[in-house]
């Protein structure tokens, strides 16, 4: 396959880290410098990291170099990826063969480190020419006039389909923009807009591009989102990075036939969840890299006005980094007096890089806590690889009462499977169990899962304490 690498300027007006020079090439090509993103990570110690991207396929070199202090030791995460690197001074080189999401990690320093997203090559490239496309240039713009463009019609009859934000930074005044039926935004490769995206009962609906939505000068108690889709179906996230929002990078409400592909995003302020769903069905999750300050991905049901149950969930082929809380969580919320389902929910081929959560109720890599009276069932993780993390446990599963967020505890959990999972490192000490004779967890099954390389048969092989109200676990 002929290595193809395209590579975007910087948007201007946002904030760039000189930790490290990063440039990219062809085999045997042209070196190409990338604009290196200052992007903030964790929230009780917020830290300045770094982030790149690029678009490729086929053989891609990379040269990364640290600009101030030593190299004296590397790693490049996920490990799964088994990338190996040459070492000269203050450089170091490596290739990959496909796109990809990395974390470059010098002197065991997580919270300093590289990010760098090696994209796929677009499909159907918008162009800012073609017919139907309303091209946007840098600088402040009204949501009335961006509205006026999109729904603009041309002098030979033909409707506007697409808003192209072009390279450069966009500010939005009035921070969101609802975005009509039938329509795409386009965010190009270097450009950024310090906004956030609505789809509000709407449907077929497109936001995607190489670029960001810079959200990191707004304030958390603001609570705008990266991308909101609340009372739609048939919306379509893809190719962007949210950086930074107050609140969720996507937040997702009674909603239906949702795809999630090739998102990015970090964030460090309080409940700045990934991607939460509440009481949404026909949702698909692929190739993302989530580094959150809460939850990663949390699947919910009933909460505030977006009611009723929640299915067919699948989250694949992705790298969840929680700085804080849970990288997967499933069950929390749900209608308290009539009870909700949630079911038939898929975690597939997932790297974890981290988990960290100082509270002892809100640990878990896998986490399914059921409570107003929610029944969680028909739930798979399969092919999941848990790396070192510094704080909290490998699973989580629990009928239980949270005050907090809970005035009623949760009805049951059952046909839970976990398969071909490994976990290295301090996995902690996980446990399984039901809140009373009526609220029961039953029907797990464990199978070839390991631990630093042992597998787990039983309950106290696998660290894994099981409370009262447990019935029917296997080890397979």
């Amino acid at each position: 396959m002929e290595s193809k690498l395209i590579t975007y300027s910087g948007p201007g007006g946002i904030a760039e880290n000189r930790d490290y020079t990063v440039r990219a090439r062809r085999m045997g090509g042209k070196w190409e410098e990338l604009f290196v993103y200052d992007v903030k990570v964790d929230m009780h110690h917020v830290r300045h990291a770094s982030m790149a991207m690029f678009d490729c396929s086929g053989t891609i070199e990379i040269e990364v170099t640290k600009n101030e202090g030593t190299v004296d030791a590397c790693v490049i995460r996920p490990l799964s990826r088994g990338i190996l690197y040459a070492h000269n001074d203050n450089t170091i080189t490596f290739t990959i063969d496909r796109p990809q999401k990395l974390s470059v990690e010098v002197n065991g320093d997580r919270f300093h480190n590289l990010h760098l997203f090696a994209n796929p090559l677009e499909q159907d490239v918008a162009s800012p020419d073609e017919p139907g496309v309303a091209y946007v240039k840098p600088g402040i713009h009204r949501t009335e006039d961006l509205l006026a463009l999109l729904m603009a019609v041309g002098t030979n009859g033909s409707e506007t389909h697409t808003l192209y934000f072009g390279p450069g930074m966009h500010h939005l005044e009035e921070v969101i923009f609802r975005i009509p039926s039938g329509k795409t935004v386009y965010i190009a490769g270097g450009a950024a807009v310090a906004g956030s995206m609505v789809c509000d009962s709407v449907s077929d609906v497109t936001v995607r591009g190489r670029g960001v939505l810079y959200l990191t000068e707004f304030g958390r108690f603001s609570a705008f989102r990266g991308v909101r889709i609340i009372y739609s179906r048939q919306i379509r996230v893809e190719g962007i990075t949210v950086i930074d929002p107050p609140h969720y990078s996507i937040y997702i409400g009674k909603s239906e036939q949702i795809q999630i592909a090739n998102f990015k995003a970090f964030s460090t302020k309080g409940w700045s969840d990934g991607i939460d769903m509440m009481a949404s069905s026909d949702i698909e999750i692929e190739d993302v890299f989530m580094r959150n300050s809460d939850d990663c991905i949390a699947v919910y049901a009933s909460r505030w006005d977006y009611q009723g149950d929640t299915r067919n969930i699948a989250v694949r082929n992705s790298v969840l980094w929680a700085d804080v809380a849970h990288p997967m969580n499933t069950g929390g919320h749900g209608n308290l007096h009539r009870g909700d389902v949630i079911e038939n929910v898929l975690f597939e081929n997932i790297d974890v890089l981290e988990h960290h959560e100082p509270q002892p109720d809100y640990r878990g890599c896998m986490s399914i806590n059921s409570g107003d009276n929610n029944t969680v069932r028909n739930v798979t993780y399969r092919n999941i690889r848990v790396e070192p993390f510094e704080l909290g446990q490998l699973f989580d599963i629990r009928v239980l009462f949270n005050p907090k967020y809970n005035p009623v505890p949760g009805k049951r959990i059952e046909h839970i499977r976990f398969e071909n999972i490994c976990c290295t490192g301090d996995c902690g000490n996980s446990r399984i169990g039901g809140y009373n004779a009526d609220r029961r967890v039953g029907h797990i099954v464990f199978k070839n899962v390991m631990i630093n390389g042992k597998p787990v048969t039983d309950a106290e092989s696998g660290n894994i304490r099981l409370l009262p109200f447990v019935d029917n676990i296997r080890f397979e």
